[in-house]
């Protein structure tokens, strides 16, 4: 079972568009898990299995680049996950934003707004077939550390 969710994470993918790059581990409960593999499949290119999907973490060949996935609690009453009703939002590491954004329109994804870009990456948001909001990050984790020394901050190893 692990060999075989290992392997499907390797495969290369079949489309010239890099999609999803990234993420720490995040668990939902959805409404069919079968067809939502195959909207994440089909539409941010997740090599998925009957378990889900697995990535490895790693930031390329040079392994002295560093890497980072944000955690953050939000108040109850926040709106930023909107236009979705749930209760969490999954960030998705992804590289080459605006070609990603064109081929999702294409494939007639909700695209919720414009990429706003920041010294620490860009930023879009999505929404996947069962109304969950979505954030894409293409990150210049260069900035995205400096801004965290800045602001005092530790990194958790």
């Amino acid at each position: 079972m692990l060999g075989f969710a290992f392997k499907a994470a390797t495969e290369a993918q079949s489309d010239d568009v890099k999609r999803v790059t990234g993420i720490g581990g995040i668990f939902f409960k959805s409404k069919d898990p079968k067809k939502m593999r195959e909207w994440y499949k089909d539409h941010l290119g997740l090599n998925t299995n009957e378990y889900g999907a697995v990535f490895e973490w790693y930031q390329g060949a040079d392994q002295s680049k560093k890497g980072f996935s944000q955690w953050s609690p939000f108040n109850e009453k926040t709106k930023y996950f909107q236009p979705s009703e749930k209760d969490f939002m999954i960030n998705y590491r992804v590289e080459n934003i605006e070609k990603l954004v064109d081929q999702l329109k294409k494939e007639n994804v909700t695209i919720v707004d414009k990429i706003e870009t920041y010294d620490y990456g860009k930023f879009v948001h999505i929404m996947d077939l069962e109304g969950n909001k979505i954030e894409l990050w293409e990150p210049n984790d260069i900035e995205y550390e400096k801004l965290g020394q800045s602001m005092g901050s530790k990194t958790t190893k």
